[in-house]
């Protein structure tokens, strides 16, 4: 990805761009939770709760309220006898597939790399 012609100026902005992002994307759980409704599509709160290992109920909470804060989950309250709520990610959260897709291809060849397989 190195790129020598790049200005001092668009190498900012870019820095910068990572800088938004990581602010959104900061935490333990948020990647873990966006992957979960990568790969799943809707999840009810409980479904996330037991596919992000070691997550709290309230932290579980706090993540999903601040990621529909940022429009990247949609939650949806269904009418039914206990209420259950469902989550998804927006159409601008479903742009984090191609992100969530690399950071698993890396993280398989990191593996590899560190095993020694």
């Amino acid at each position: 990805m190195r790129n020598n012609t790049i200005s001092k100026d668009d190498c900012k902005k870019n820095i910068m761009a990572v800088h938004d992002a990581m602010d959104v994307l900061s935490g333990k759980w948020k990647i873990a939770i966006i992957a979960v409704l990568c790969y799943h599509n809707k999840r009810k709160f409980s479904d996330i709760l037991r596919d992000v290992s070691g997550i709290s109920n309230k932290m579980l909470s706090k993540e999903l309220k601040e990621m529909e804060m940022n429009k990247l989950i949609k939650r949806t309250v269904m009418d039914t006898q206990p209420v259950t709520v469902e989550y998804e990610l927006t159409d601008y959260g479903q742009k984090l597939q191609y992100v969530i897709k690399n950071l698993s291809d890396w993280g398989k060849e990191h593996r590899k790399e560190i095993m020694g397989a």
